[in-house]
């Protein structure tokens, strides 16, 4: 017998709701469905039995005291500004994209939730260096900038740059700092969110 997965969706915009609703209802059942127009109103609730959240980037981002235990558990949707689909971590469905590429994302996230990992499986660790580095990207440093703080130079810096977005498969800084703050390396308070 099945287990029906308990999804919660966080979102103030109704359209969304409805549609990623009937999506997961047509192509992933069973599922009981939670649906919450503001964040307040779940941590209200008291429920936290949820077995995923689905929301937007502002929500997460606000409540990242929440969220970040629950990273393994949390899709959240975006709106993408340039047309690199592909590039998006399984964990973000990209509200733009084809039906046929949202369903596509949430199969893989909901396969991917026993490994634990947002990242793609043949992603590799970040060094400790490269994660120096995406923190100082994330909180808006230039390149010059990293070099001086990090006593290296401007090439050892690009270097790590293109090293991170090979690995991660993300190209965008709003894709790295989403990646960051699920990850732990850094705060919405230390970027000013």
């Amino acid at each position: 017998m099945h287990h029906n997965k308990q999804i919660a969706i966080i979102l103030s915009d109704t359209l969304q709701c409805i549609g990623l609703q009937s999506i997961l209802t047509d192509y992933f059942a069973p599922v009981e469905i939670s649906y919450f127009p503001a964040f307040e109103e779940l941590s209200n609730s008291g429920n936290d039995t949820f077995d995923y959240y689905f929301t937007n980037a502002e929500t997460m981002v606000l409540n990242t005291d929440f969220f970040l235990p629950r990273k393994n558990k949390t899709m959240i949707l975006i709106e993408s500004r340039n047309n690199n689909e592909e590039s998006s971590p399984s964990n973000h469905i990209i509200t733009t994209a084809s039906q046929e590429t949202i369903i596509e994302q949430l199969g893989q996230f909901f396969s991917n939730d026993s490994s634990g990992s947002f990242s793609n499986e043949n992603n590799k660790e970040l060094s400790s260096r490269e994660i120096e580095v995406l923190q100082l990207i994330v909180k808006g440093i230039t390149n010059k900038e990293i070099a001086d703080k990090l006593n290296i130079s401007l090439n050892t810096v690009l270097s790590h740059r293109k090293n991170i977005t090979a690995k991660l498969g993300i190209k965008t800084i709003s894709g790295l700092t989403f990646y960051a703050i699920m990850n732990g390396f850094i705060s919405g308070d230390e970027i000013g969110l």
